[in-house]
């Protein structure tokens, strides 16, 4: 029988609510007020203040299948395991069940809901360190449920996870599955570097609290966190040596075997030719466009933006490798909206939004290439047989996003080399100065408490938010925040610059009720309730039935998670330092909050 992303994903759901965990919506791509990340890129992100404390609306124990985009590889994509974006499975306790509930559970969901075969099975533990004793618990747990001792490992780092050098940290026990054609070796002790040991779930274990001296304390309420990968599982249950193989990418695939008259890619058997590494990239790039898109992220040349722009117009250069020169994006988005709509209703609400701006955001990049070629040909006039410099090789990718493999190829025409070290001397130059501006901004994780200065801004937030609403227009849709001890910032639906009189009477509105000095108060409620009694409530997927509803008196009532601060009379002056357009439609401001 063939497994499915669906299958899968009914299966875990239903195996958790049977255990009493309340089953959560994923939350959106964007982080909630966290800096250090421009995207959602683990389940337990969005879950970050209950795992440190808050409590959540909806109990103390959860699960959820959680959107998540990770960046740091996107030049890996097209291999057999990278994407960029990704389904994760996860369930939680937040200082309710433990270890000796959590493990047999996991087993059970392997080995009966999912019959994995034990034979195929092993699993790591914490081996042990300087200051935290060897997780004896956790192997003996599983021996317990029939699993042989030389198929449990004892490993170092990859088993203890920790937020920082201080903080909330504990062992980890990974779940790993055999993937090769002949039997599973007899000791995974001696094998688990062997990559045909692939990890399909990993229980997290938050158990202690890591002082500023290194020493480990208990925590007051232990926390599990896990995760399991859609894709990564779905491919191992079918015994695939491809996450581009299962059904989340059959449709896709379709799509673009119409497009560029490829067929082969359908087999999937030739996963190392330049046309199927083509297509696998358009395949990821567009499917995660259209997620980002899905939360109302336009592409610009910033942050999530700047993401979405270059995962689109990398999707483009594939698609005319492939021969597609028009109409690419919006046959193959429509595929992921049918595939996924029904778990991300936010892709149906906001189809309209995703293929304007895919269709705008093609055809524009369409006249970029055709401009830098015509630019590459003054530039080149009168070179025969020599090279193309390197400065003007990345001049062209800087100014015109015209991609080196596009530059190697009319040079090629003309009979021209390109002086590739030079291009990549100055390409390195390039991105070490963005590394430098925006350092720390892909790390995500436990961030700890949030300082009293963001609290400050956050609630700043929610005032600024109602002032938009009152002043410029009912139309302002939030579309993202980050909030730094410093500044807040805040992306908003709007077309035009907001004039200086309108932002003077947003920055009055917004001190007035600092001056009001009301107490913040929140409530819990469910969500149609929330927004009958008025409240502001933007990417109400993150939520449950029941949420937060923050209370600022005449000033604000707005649905949140948190945090904030306790009376409006705590904030400074608020003033508004810069306006700027972040994409299509989306306007952004920067504002701060100024003592005296």
């Amino acid at each position: 029988m063939k497994h499915t992303t669906d299958d899968l994903r009914k299966k875990w759901l239903n195996f958790w609510a049977e255990r009493e965990h309340a089953i959560i919506p994923s939350a959106g791509v964007l982080p909630d007020n966290d800096p250090t990340a421009l995207f959602h890129n683990s389940g337990m992100h969005p879950l970050v203040p209950y795992l440190m404390g808050e409590k959540h609306p909806q109990g103390n124990r959860l699960a959820d299948f959680q959107k998540c985009i990770r960046t740091a590889d996107i030049d890996e994509v097209g291999d057999a395991t990278h994407l960029t974006f990704f389904e994760m499975l996860g369930n939680w306790s937040l200082g309710d069940f433990f270890k000796k509930e959590q493990i047999p559970w996991s087993f059970e969901f392997l080995t009966e809901t999912l019959g994995l075969p034990l034979e195929r099975l092993a699993f790591s533990v914490f081996a042990g360190s300087e200051s935290a004793d060897r997780d004896e618990e956790s192997a003996e747990l599983w021996k317990s449920l029939g699993v042989p001792e030389n198929r449990i490992g004892y490993l170092g780092e990859d088993n203890w996870w920790k937020k920082g050098d201080t903080g909330p940290c504990g062992p980890c026990t990974e779940m790993h599955y055999w993937t090769g054609d002949m039997p599973a070796p007899e000791s995974y002790q001696d094998t688990w570097e062997d990559p045909r040991w692939v990890e399909i779930w990993n229980d997290v274990f938050m158990q202690f609290n890591r002082e500023a001296d290194q020493s480990l304390v208990d925590l007051p309420a232990q926390n599990i966190d896990t995760g399991m990968g859609m894709e990564r599982t779905v491919a191992v249950l079918n015994g695939m040596t491809s996450v581009y193989e299962t059904d989340a990418f059959t449709e896709i695939f379709e799509q673009i075997a119409q497009l560029a008259h490829f067929p082969e890619i359908l087999e999937n058997k030739v996963a190392d030719t330049d046309k199927h590494n083509s297509a696998r990239i358009i395949a990821d790039h567009i499917r995660t466009a259209v997620i980002i898109l899905g939360d109302k992220v336009s592409p610009s040349n910033v942050d999530q933006g700047y993401i979405l722009r270059r995962m689109i117009r990398r999707a483009v250069r594939h698609g005319r490798k492939l021969g597609v020169n028009d109409n690419l994006c919006l046959p193959i988005a429509q595929a992921v909206i049918a595939k996924l709509g029904a778990h991300y209703p936010e892709l149906l609400t906001n189809e309209s939004f995703v293929m304007n701006e895919l269709e705008a955001e093609e055809n524009q990049f369409r006249q970029t290439l055709e401009k830098g070629e015509k630019v590459f040909g003054k530039k080149v006039e009168g070179l025969k047989g020599g090279e193309v410099e390197g400065v003007l090789a990345f001049d062209l990718y800087q100014t015109y996003g015209f991609p080196i493999e596009m530059t190697q190829e009319l040079a090629k025409e003309r009979g021209l080399d390109v002086d590739i070290d030079g291009y990549q001397k100055e390409l390195e130059a390039h991105q070490a100065k963005s590394r430098a501006g925006s350092a720390g901004k892909f790390a995500g994780g436990l961030t700890g408490e949030d300082t009293e200065a963001e609290k400050k801004l956050h609630t700043a937030t929610h005032l600024m938010n109602a002032a938009l609403k009152k002043f410029v227009g009912e139309h302002v849709e939030q579309r993202g925040a980050n909030i730094t001890p410093q500044r807040l910032r805040f992306d908003f639906s709007h077309e035009e610059k907001i004039a200086p009189e309108v932002i003077a009477q947003i920055e009055a509105y917004v001190n007035d009720a600092i001056a009001d000095d009301v107490e913040i108060t929140y409530s819990e409620m469910p969500v149609g309730e929330a927004l009958e009694k008025g409240a502001i409530g933007a990417f109400l997927d993150r939520y449950g039935d029941v949420v937060k509803v923050y209370d600022m008196g005449k000033w604000s009532l707005e649905i949140c998670g948190g945090p904030h601060a306790e009376r409006t009379g705590d904030l400074a002056r608020f003033k508004i330092k810069k306006q700027e357009s972040c994409g299509r439609g989306v306007r952004r401001i920067k504002a701060v909050l100024i003592d005296g």
